[in-house]
């Protein structure tokens, strides 16, 4: 009669066969009740359409993995049988994982895009302006790669006067990614215009330092305005997403961030020649203005007035003159009828007062006493002038007078007829 065994030594014998006939395999399924525990290992459930296995992958094979386990992913697990004795229960320990049709590191890749993506890492409002004439630039890259002999070239060439301070890190393997983030955060308190972190052309594996989600996190952290130069135009990793600029090549960041000095040089030449232009513009605008306030200057100076008065009096003169001329010449029309009927009028007022002198002298020839013959008659005159003898008071002296004598008398006594 065979032997009893133990519920234990059964399953230990169990494990024993499990674990040294199922060393090693590779197993195709969907995965679910995916656990993530806080010790780091992942508990999970690997099942198809007619069957499900359990399974574990431990803390240490579940940091190697380069992309997330995630519910519902379909993927093949590498790893060995093992059975957990105190149930009884056997499952797959797996060592480690690929996508099923698709490569681990692009799954990864995908992964941490969204990841970052749904976090504002790549939104463009967190994007900061880089200088146009930075003076202190930070590279981070490898001491010893090409691409930062070409970075310090084009440098040089193009903008001798930038200052660059080489942060030497490691660019692929295992802790490139750590060091590549400690030294970008150290690159920002430097206080430099800006930083390109990146390494020359490589396979998705050497550059996958870049692909890290330390050095995302690095990278937006910053307040210095970073820039990505990480392989060739045909590479993209999450630096690239998450940095403020996208440099297709090392070389080709610092065309980007620097200026040309031969097109400065060009254009401060450009600037010259229109600079000379302006200004010969701008004299001989003022030169015109300047004659043209020379030509007022003359025309309101005091002789200029003086002279332009001269010439009004000299023209109201000759206009005054004119017009007295005309006056004159219009008065002496009108004249020339006044002057006829004043000379026709005196002629005939002279010939009126002849008329009356010559009667006038013919009454006084009349009336003169040396005219009166008549016997009994004298002319009474006081102090020599003739007077009626009405005229005379009592008392008045008087001369009675004919044409040969004359009889001074005095009143004496006045008789009314």
């Amino acid at each position: 009669m065979a032997s009893t065994l133990s519920v234990s030594a059964l399953n230990e014998q169990i494990k024993i066969l499990l674990e040294t006939s199922f060393e090693f395999v590779s197993v195709e399924g969907e995965l679910s009740r995916v656990t993530k525990h806080g010790s780091g290992h992942i508990y999970f459930t690997l099942k198809d359409n007619e069957s499900a296995i359990k399974g574990v992958m431990f803390k240490g094979n579940a940091a190697r993995l380069k992309f997330s386990l995630e519910e519902g992913a379909h993927i093949i697990l590498h790893g060995a049988l093992s059975l957990y004795k105190p149930r009884g229960e056997y499952q797959i320990n797996a060592f480690s994982a690929e996508p099923y049709g698709a490569g681990a590191l692009a799954v990864a890749f995908e992964q941490l895009k969204q990841k970052l993506e749904s976090k504002g890492y790549f939104d463009p409002s967190h994007k900061k302006p880089f200088p146009k004439f930075p003076q202190t630039m930070v590279l981070v890259t490898s001491a010893t790669g090409a691409a930062l002999q070409d970075m310090q070239r084009v440098a040089m060439s193009r903008w001798p006067l930038v200052k660059l301070i080489i942060l030497d890190v490691l660019v692929q393997g295992t802790g490139a990614a750590p060091m590549i983030a400690n030294a970008l955060r150290y690159a920002d308190t430097l206080n430099a215009d800006a930083v390109v972190v990146g390494r020359g052309g490589g396979s998705i594996e050497d550059l996958w330092a870049f692909n890290e989600e330390i050095v995302a996190d690095a990278i937006f952290a910053m307040k210095t305005p970073v820039m990505s130069a990480v392989g060739h135009e045909i590479d993209w990793v999450i630096s690239d997403y998450v940095a403020d600029m996208r440099a297709p090549t090392p070389s080709a960041a610092m065309q980007m961030l620097l200026p040309d000095q031969n097109e400065l040089f060009q254009s401060i030449d450009e600037l010259r020649y229109s600079a000379y232009g302006m200004v010969s513009q701008r004299l001989e605008r003022k030169r015109e203005q300047l004659l043209s306030m020379q030509e007022a200057f003359k025309r309101h100076n005091v002789e200029h007035r003086l002279e332009v008065q001269r010439e009004v009096i000299k023209e109201l003169k000759e206009r005054l003159n004119r017009q007295m001329a005309q006056r004159m010449e219009q008065s002496g029309r009108e004249l020339t009828p006044l002057i006829e009927r004043l000379t026709q009028s005196i002629e005939s007022t002279l010939r009126q007062k002849q008329f009356m002198m010559s009667q006038l002298t013919e009454g006084f020839s009349a009336n003169h006493p040396k005219n009166k013959n008549k016997s009994g008659f004298a002319q009474i005159a006081r102090e020599g002038k003739v007077i009626d003898l009405d005229e005379l008071k009592v008392g008045d002296r008087f001369d009675a007078m004919n044409d040969h004598r004359v009889v001074r008398s005095e009143v004496v006594e006045i008789i009314s007829m």
